[in-house]
């Protein structure tokens, strides 16, 4: 029923993006990897009858180190993914017990060995920090582990803890403490260190990736290019509004199958485009250029950015690289708050 619903969606969408080229197709949110290759093909086949998909287009499937047998993983290659992200988190047993996690150290190495034996090359691997327990020591185990994998591309993540989840429990009950934010700061730290050394260039606050191996369809998000989500939870963007659909299954399936989706709609507002322009290219390699600023938003933003980001420029927290405003290995510590000192 959900594939239906899928598949639905995609009819009733096709004219949400003007443009109908695509250069990524990225399949994630939840587990798509347990999608047979049946469903994804059929998936793919709907795509395919609206879109015009370039031939080199990166297509993602978003994965669980479990479910990327040898067959599987050939399933895929053959249904046209031609890049996985696969969420292991750590090399740790320990940890992937603790985060309830189904695989285990071993079928993380094991996925990544698979996929690069058939000839998927390009992987990005999860891994996440500020867990408990995670010494400095582990957290440098984990991220030499990933570099012998030869992957090329690391996205990390800083522990976030979610009500209603075994963590949250965990932390409640005192089972689990949390590392010291000194402590979290250290792992980023040794984080963009070590990724450094190895070649990788640090292109968004939590993304790692070598030469030319950044995520294409990542990439789009953060530099304000249109996109169309579909399924349950799903985000569009066409560059007016931001569109949500319902998170759950059984309403998602409903309004497609009854021809109403539920999703809400937020229009944004030039403040809204302004702020996120700001937070999404502060966050990036690429920056925030003065001359989009001005030729989108106009002077008065143009000067307000200027005077705001002066005490940041002046502690060393931003500079100037190509004409673009960066965060400083120092300020990328502060992102957030720095991106919000900017915002109107």
């Amino acid at each position: 029923m959900l594939i239906d619903a899928l598949c639905n969606e995609i009819d009733l969408r096709k004219d949400y993006l003007e443009n109908k080229n695509l250069t990524t197709v990225y399949f994630g949110g939840g587990t798509p990897s347990i999608l047979s290759s049946e469903e994804l093909n059929r998936i793919m086949g709907k795509v395919k009858e609206h879109f015009l998909i370039a031939s080199d287009a990166e297509i993602t499937l978003e994965a669980n180190p479990d479910d990327l047998t040898e067959q599987k993983l050939n399933e895929l290659k053959a249904v046209g993914i031609n890049r996985l992200s696969i969420g292991i988190q750590s090399f740790f047993n320990e940890d992937l017990e603790r985060m309830n996690r189904s695989h285990s150290a071993e079928q993380a190495i094991g996925s990544v060995k698979n996929a690069q034996a058939i000839g998927i090359k390009n992987i990005s691997i999860d891994l996440i920090y500020g867990l408990p327990n995670l010494t400095k020591e582990k957290w440098a185990a984990n991220l030499e582990q990933a570099f012998k994998l030869g992957v090329p591309h690391l996205s990390a993540y800083c522990l976030t803890i979610e009500e209603k989840t075994a963590f949250n429990h965990f932390l409640k009950t005192g089972k689990i403490i949390l590392p010291k934010e000194a402590e979290t700061i250290e792992q980023f730290e040794m984080l963009m260190c070590e990724t450094e050394k190895q070649g990788f260039i640090h292109y968004e606050i939590s993304n790692f990736c070598k030469e030319g191996m950044q995520s294409r369809h990542n990439s789009s998000y953060w530099t304000g290019e249109h996109y169309l989500g579909v399924g349950p939870s799903a985000h569009s963007y066409n560059g007016v509004s931001r569109q949500f659909n319902v998170a759950n299954n059984n309403k998602y399936i409903k309004g497609i199958s009854e021809g109403t989706p539920d999703f809400e709609i937020e229009i944004l507002t030039e403040a809204n485009k302004y702020n996120e322009y700001i937070m999404t290219g502060l966050r990036t390699i690429w920056g925030v250029n003065p001359g989009t600023v001005s030729s989108n938003f106009g002077e008065e933003k143009l000067n307000g950015l200027m005077n705001s980001a002066e005490p940041y420029i002046a502690a060393g927290d931003l500079q100037w690289k190509q004409d673009c405003l960066i965060l400083t290995q120092k300020g990328k510590l502060l992102a957030d708050k720095i991106a919000s000192d900017l915002f109107v």
